[in-house]
């Protein structure tokens, strides 16, 4: 493999400060970054590692206006819980800074007039809405209006979220202010427009000729398509009271474009980094580790200099303004580098839906934190295991329960634990001497050199899931080989033999720790401490003897607690409880409705007429242990009282149904569903917004009258 470059300036999406942390986060851009960083720095690289708040932006507006707070204690607010929930989960950031800081307004404004000077920009005067109550000009996000495609009422001047179409504020039917509610009026204003035309052919050579092969598919075809589609002048300005103000006379009111001051964050937060580390003070945003001497050269080292290699860590909603917005500033300022690398991913789902904040549809990682404060590198592992690279992917609860126990506990954990207490059984703690080999020593030790290196190049492709099934694999060859061996059978008959077997099989528990640390990196240290290892290094797991013959071991301790049903069960019952709560999105409720439409397959009348309805009034109910999703019913039909298990606990709670008439398919064959037999089904209806209704007659009537 090519020699990489030794320094590295790494970036993770700045998150919006409107909101926590959620796990489609973590999965899209900052545990890839992270895995990423830890890496680099294992293999001795100078990485510098840069985050921040993004704080500028109609939305940031819009919601403070909402609260009853100004821009700036909103942004506060949500600035401090999400760098917060970083820290305490680990994330590796140098700095995780703020777009609002003085420095950041300083390099921004310095960006703006660099390329104004050299006449980059053109200036236009058009028409555009104005809020003459508010005395505003309104922003694409503070309009709102019909939709000229599909009728909704409540487009936004930028994008109809029912049908998805992309708007401009003139399309709109019918528009109003989403400050006043009052029509607004036409007025002139003048902004400053990117050509973005101009960089097109630099674009086109940089990326479909340079990155063609390294770039992710997704990436790179996001970008053909743009480039092919023929790029248009974009407005850098807005006009606007928070962001960045535009450096020039008679420019009032107007302040810079949030996507050409947000990307200017890693840069403002480097140069804060630096300026830290030259005063020798620490500012609020500073991480733990912005004061340590890996870095040693100044910020412009970082940004203008050839050798060093940039690369983003996003989702996908980023890529055209990662891959060719920002890098267009960059060539039109010329004293910078562009990306040499733009790993995004897709999206995250949730139990099988689309993640939804309006909805709370989401896990989120402050409150996960206080629920599992000991389970970080559980969900670390977890959420690389599905790490959405190419394609959308899930996560589910359940599955996290299984992976954690099937694999980290079952296999990892068991492997390592099994290893140190034997050794400790067998021989006081220290390191057994390795004797004569045979077959099965001479594959495991193949293995052994060879898996880390396997990781290493899926990690240096941006392969995070390919590189974890490696480790985990890793894992799996030293439980076989324990498995195979069976030292424990051994040790009063052949105690030679068993000294090999575990002498090679801490071999592999030393390289689990150290190709473990940019995955696990909790659990890397608590093995580390136990086999009484300190500075290693990547290299030092790549066909080397990391622990001498005697060396004495320490303390053993359990790595992973298996997850019970109960811990599950919580979070599940929390996160539908949250959604049912919350009102469905127009598009997210067309969505329910066009499903509800779907016909289903026709029948005959014969069909039909095999079918035995009647009525029963609910006698007792009580929720199905292990699942949060049933109901057991007792249903009294007239002549009998049925069992019923139904999938409606979401929706209902037992105590409030019990004496409500329902309509009962009597004849429905029975069956076992959680060790209950089930003898019938009661008819519900689903409204637009996925509220179940009982199907019930207009008046009381005699239990178990048929119905026709």
């Amino acid at each position: 493999m090519k020699n990489p470059p030794k320094r590295y300036t790494v970036t993770a999406a700045l998150p919006y400060a409107n909101g926590g942390i959620h796990l489609g986060h973590l999965a899209g851009a900052y545990i890839p970054s992270d895995i990423y960083v830890r890496y680099r720095r294992l293999r001795g690289d100078d990485v510098l590692f840069v985050c921040g708040s993004d704080e500028h932006g109609v939305p940031i507006t819009l919601g403070a206006r909402k609260e009853g707070i100004t821009p700036q204690q909103f942004v506060d607010k949500y600035h401090q819980l999400m760098k917060g929930s970083f820290e305490k989960f680990g994330i590796s950031f140098d700095i995780y800074s703020r777009t609002s800081n003085k420095i950041h307004h300083e390099t921004a404004q310095e960006f703006f007039l660099n390329l104004y000077n050299k006449n980059d920009f053109i200036e236009e005067t058009s028409q555009q809405y104005y809020d003459e109550q508010e005395n505003t000009f309104l922003a694409d996000r503070y309009i709102q209006g019909t939709c000229p495609n599909c009728g909704y009422e409540k487009a936004y001047g930028d994008q109809c979220e029912r049908c998805g179409t992309s708007l401009s504020p003139k399309d709109l039917i019918n528009p109003f202010s989403a400050l006043s509610g009052k029509p607004p009026v036409l007025k002139e204003t003048k902004h400053w427009f990117l050509p973005l035309q101009n960089y097109e052919p630099w674009l086109r050579e940089w990326i479909l000729e340079g990155h063609k092969e390294d770039w992710k598919s997704n990436v790179y075809g996001q970008c053909k398509s743009w480039l092919d589609s023929g790029l248009q002048p974009r407005a850098m300005t807005r006009d606007l009271e928070w962001g960045v103000k535009v450096p020039l006379r008679n420019s009032e009111g107007k302040v810079l474009y949030v996507w050409f001051d947000a990307p200017i964050g890693y840069i403002s937060a480097t140069k804060e980094y630096f300026l830290n580390k030259e005063t020798g003070t620490r500012s609020q945003d500073a991480a733990d580790s912005s004061f340590n001497t890996r870095h040693t050269s100044s910020w412009e080292d970082y940004w203008k200099s050839p050798d060093t290699k940039l690369i983003h860590f996003i989702g996908k909603d980023n890529i055209v303004f990662h891959c060719i917005i920002f890098p267009a500033i960059l060539h039109a300022h010329g004293e910078y580098i562009v990306p040499d690398n733009v790993p995004a991913n897709e999206f995250l789902n949730l139990e099988g839906e689309k993640l939804s904040t309006s909805r709370n549809w989401a896990v989120w990682l402050h409150e996960y934190l206080i629920d599992f404060p000991d389970k970080k590198d559980e969900l670390r592992y977890v959420l690389t295991s599905i790490l959405p690279e190419a394609k959308d992917s899930d996560f589910s609860w359940k599955d996290y329960q299984a992976r954690i126990n099937n694999e980290l506990v079952a296999i990892f954990g068991n492997f390592v634990n099994r290893t140190l207490v034997l050794t400790r059984n067998y021989f006081d703690g220290k390191v057994p001497p390795a004797n004569e080999l045979n077959d099965l020593d001479r594959e495991c030790i193949h293995q052994l050199n060879t898996i880390p290196q396997k990781i290493a190049e899926s990690i240096e492709q941006y392969r995070f899931r390919d590189a974890l099934g490696e480790l985990i694999n890793l894992a799996r060859t030293g439980n076989k080989y324990l498995a195979d061996n069976e030292p424990w059978k051994l040790i009063n008959t052949d105690k030679v033999r068993v000294e090999t077997v575990l002498n090679i099989s801490l071999e592999i528990t030393a390289t689990l720790a150290i190709v473990s640390q940019p995955f696990i990196p909790d659990t890397s240290a608590k093995i580390l401490k136990m086999l009484q290892l300190e500075n290693v290094k990547w290299d030092d797991a790549v066909g080397k003897r990391l622990l001498k013959t005697g060396h004495q071991l320490g303390e053993v301790a359990l790595l992973f607690k298996k997850i019970e049903d109960e811990e599950i069960n919580k979070q599940l019952d929390r996160l539908h409880a949250t959604k049912q709560s919350a009102p469905l999105q127009p598009s997210e409720a067309d969505n329910r409705k066009k499903e509800m439409e779907l016909s289903k397959p026709e029948i005959t009348y014969d069909d039909f007429s095999k079918l035995e309805f009647k009525v029963g009034t609910i006698e007792a109910a009580e929720k199905v242990k292990k699942a949060d999703k049933l109901l057991q019913l007792k249903i009294n039909l007239g002549t009998e009282v049925r069992t019923v298990v139904s999938g409606i606990a979401e929706h209902f709670s037992p105590e409030n149904i019990i004496g409500q008439q329902v309509c009962v398919v009597a004849n429905l064959a029975p069956r076992k569903i959680k060790g209950i037999e089930s003898k019938g089904m009661i008819l519900m209806a689903e409204d637009e917004n996925g509220k179940l209704k009982f199907v019930m007659p207009s008046e009381k009537i005699s239990d178990g009258s048929s119905v026709s």
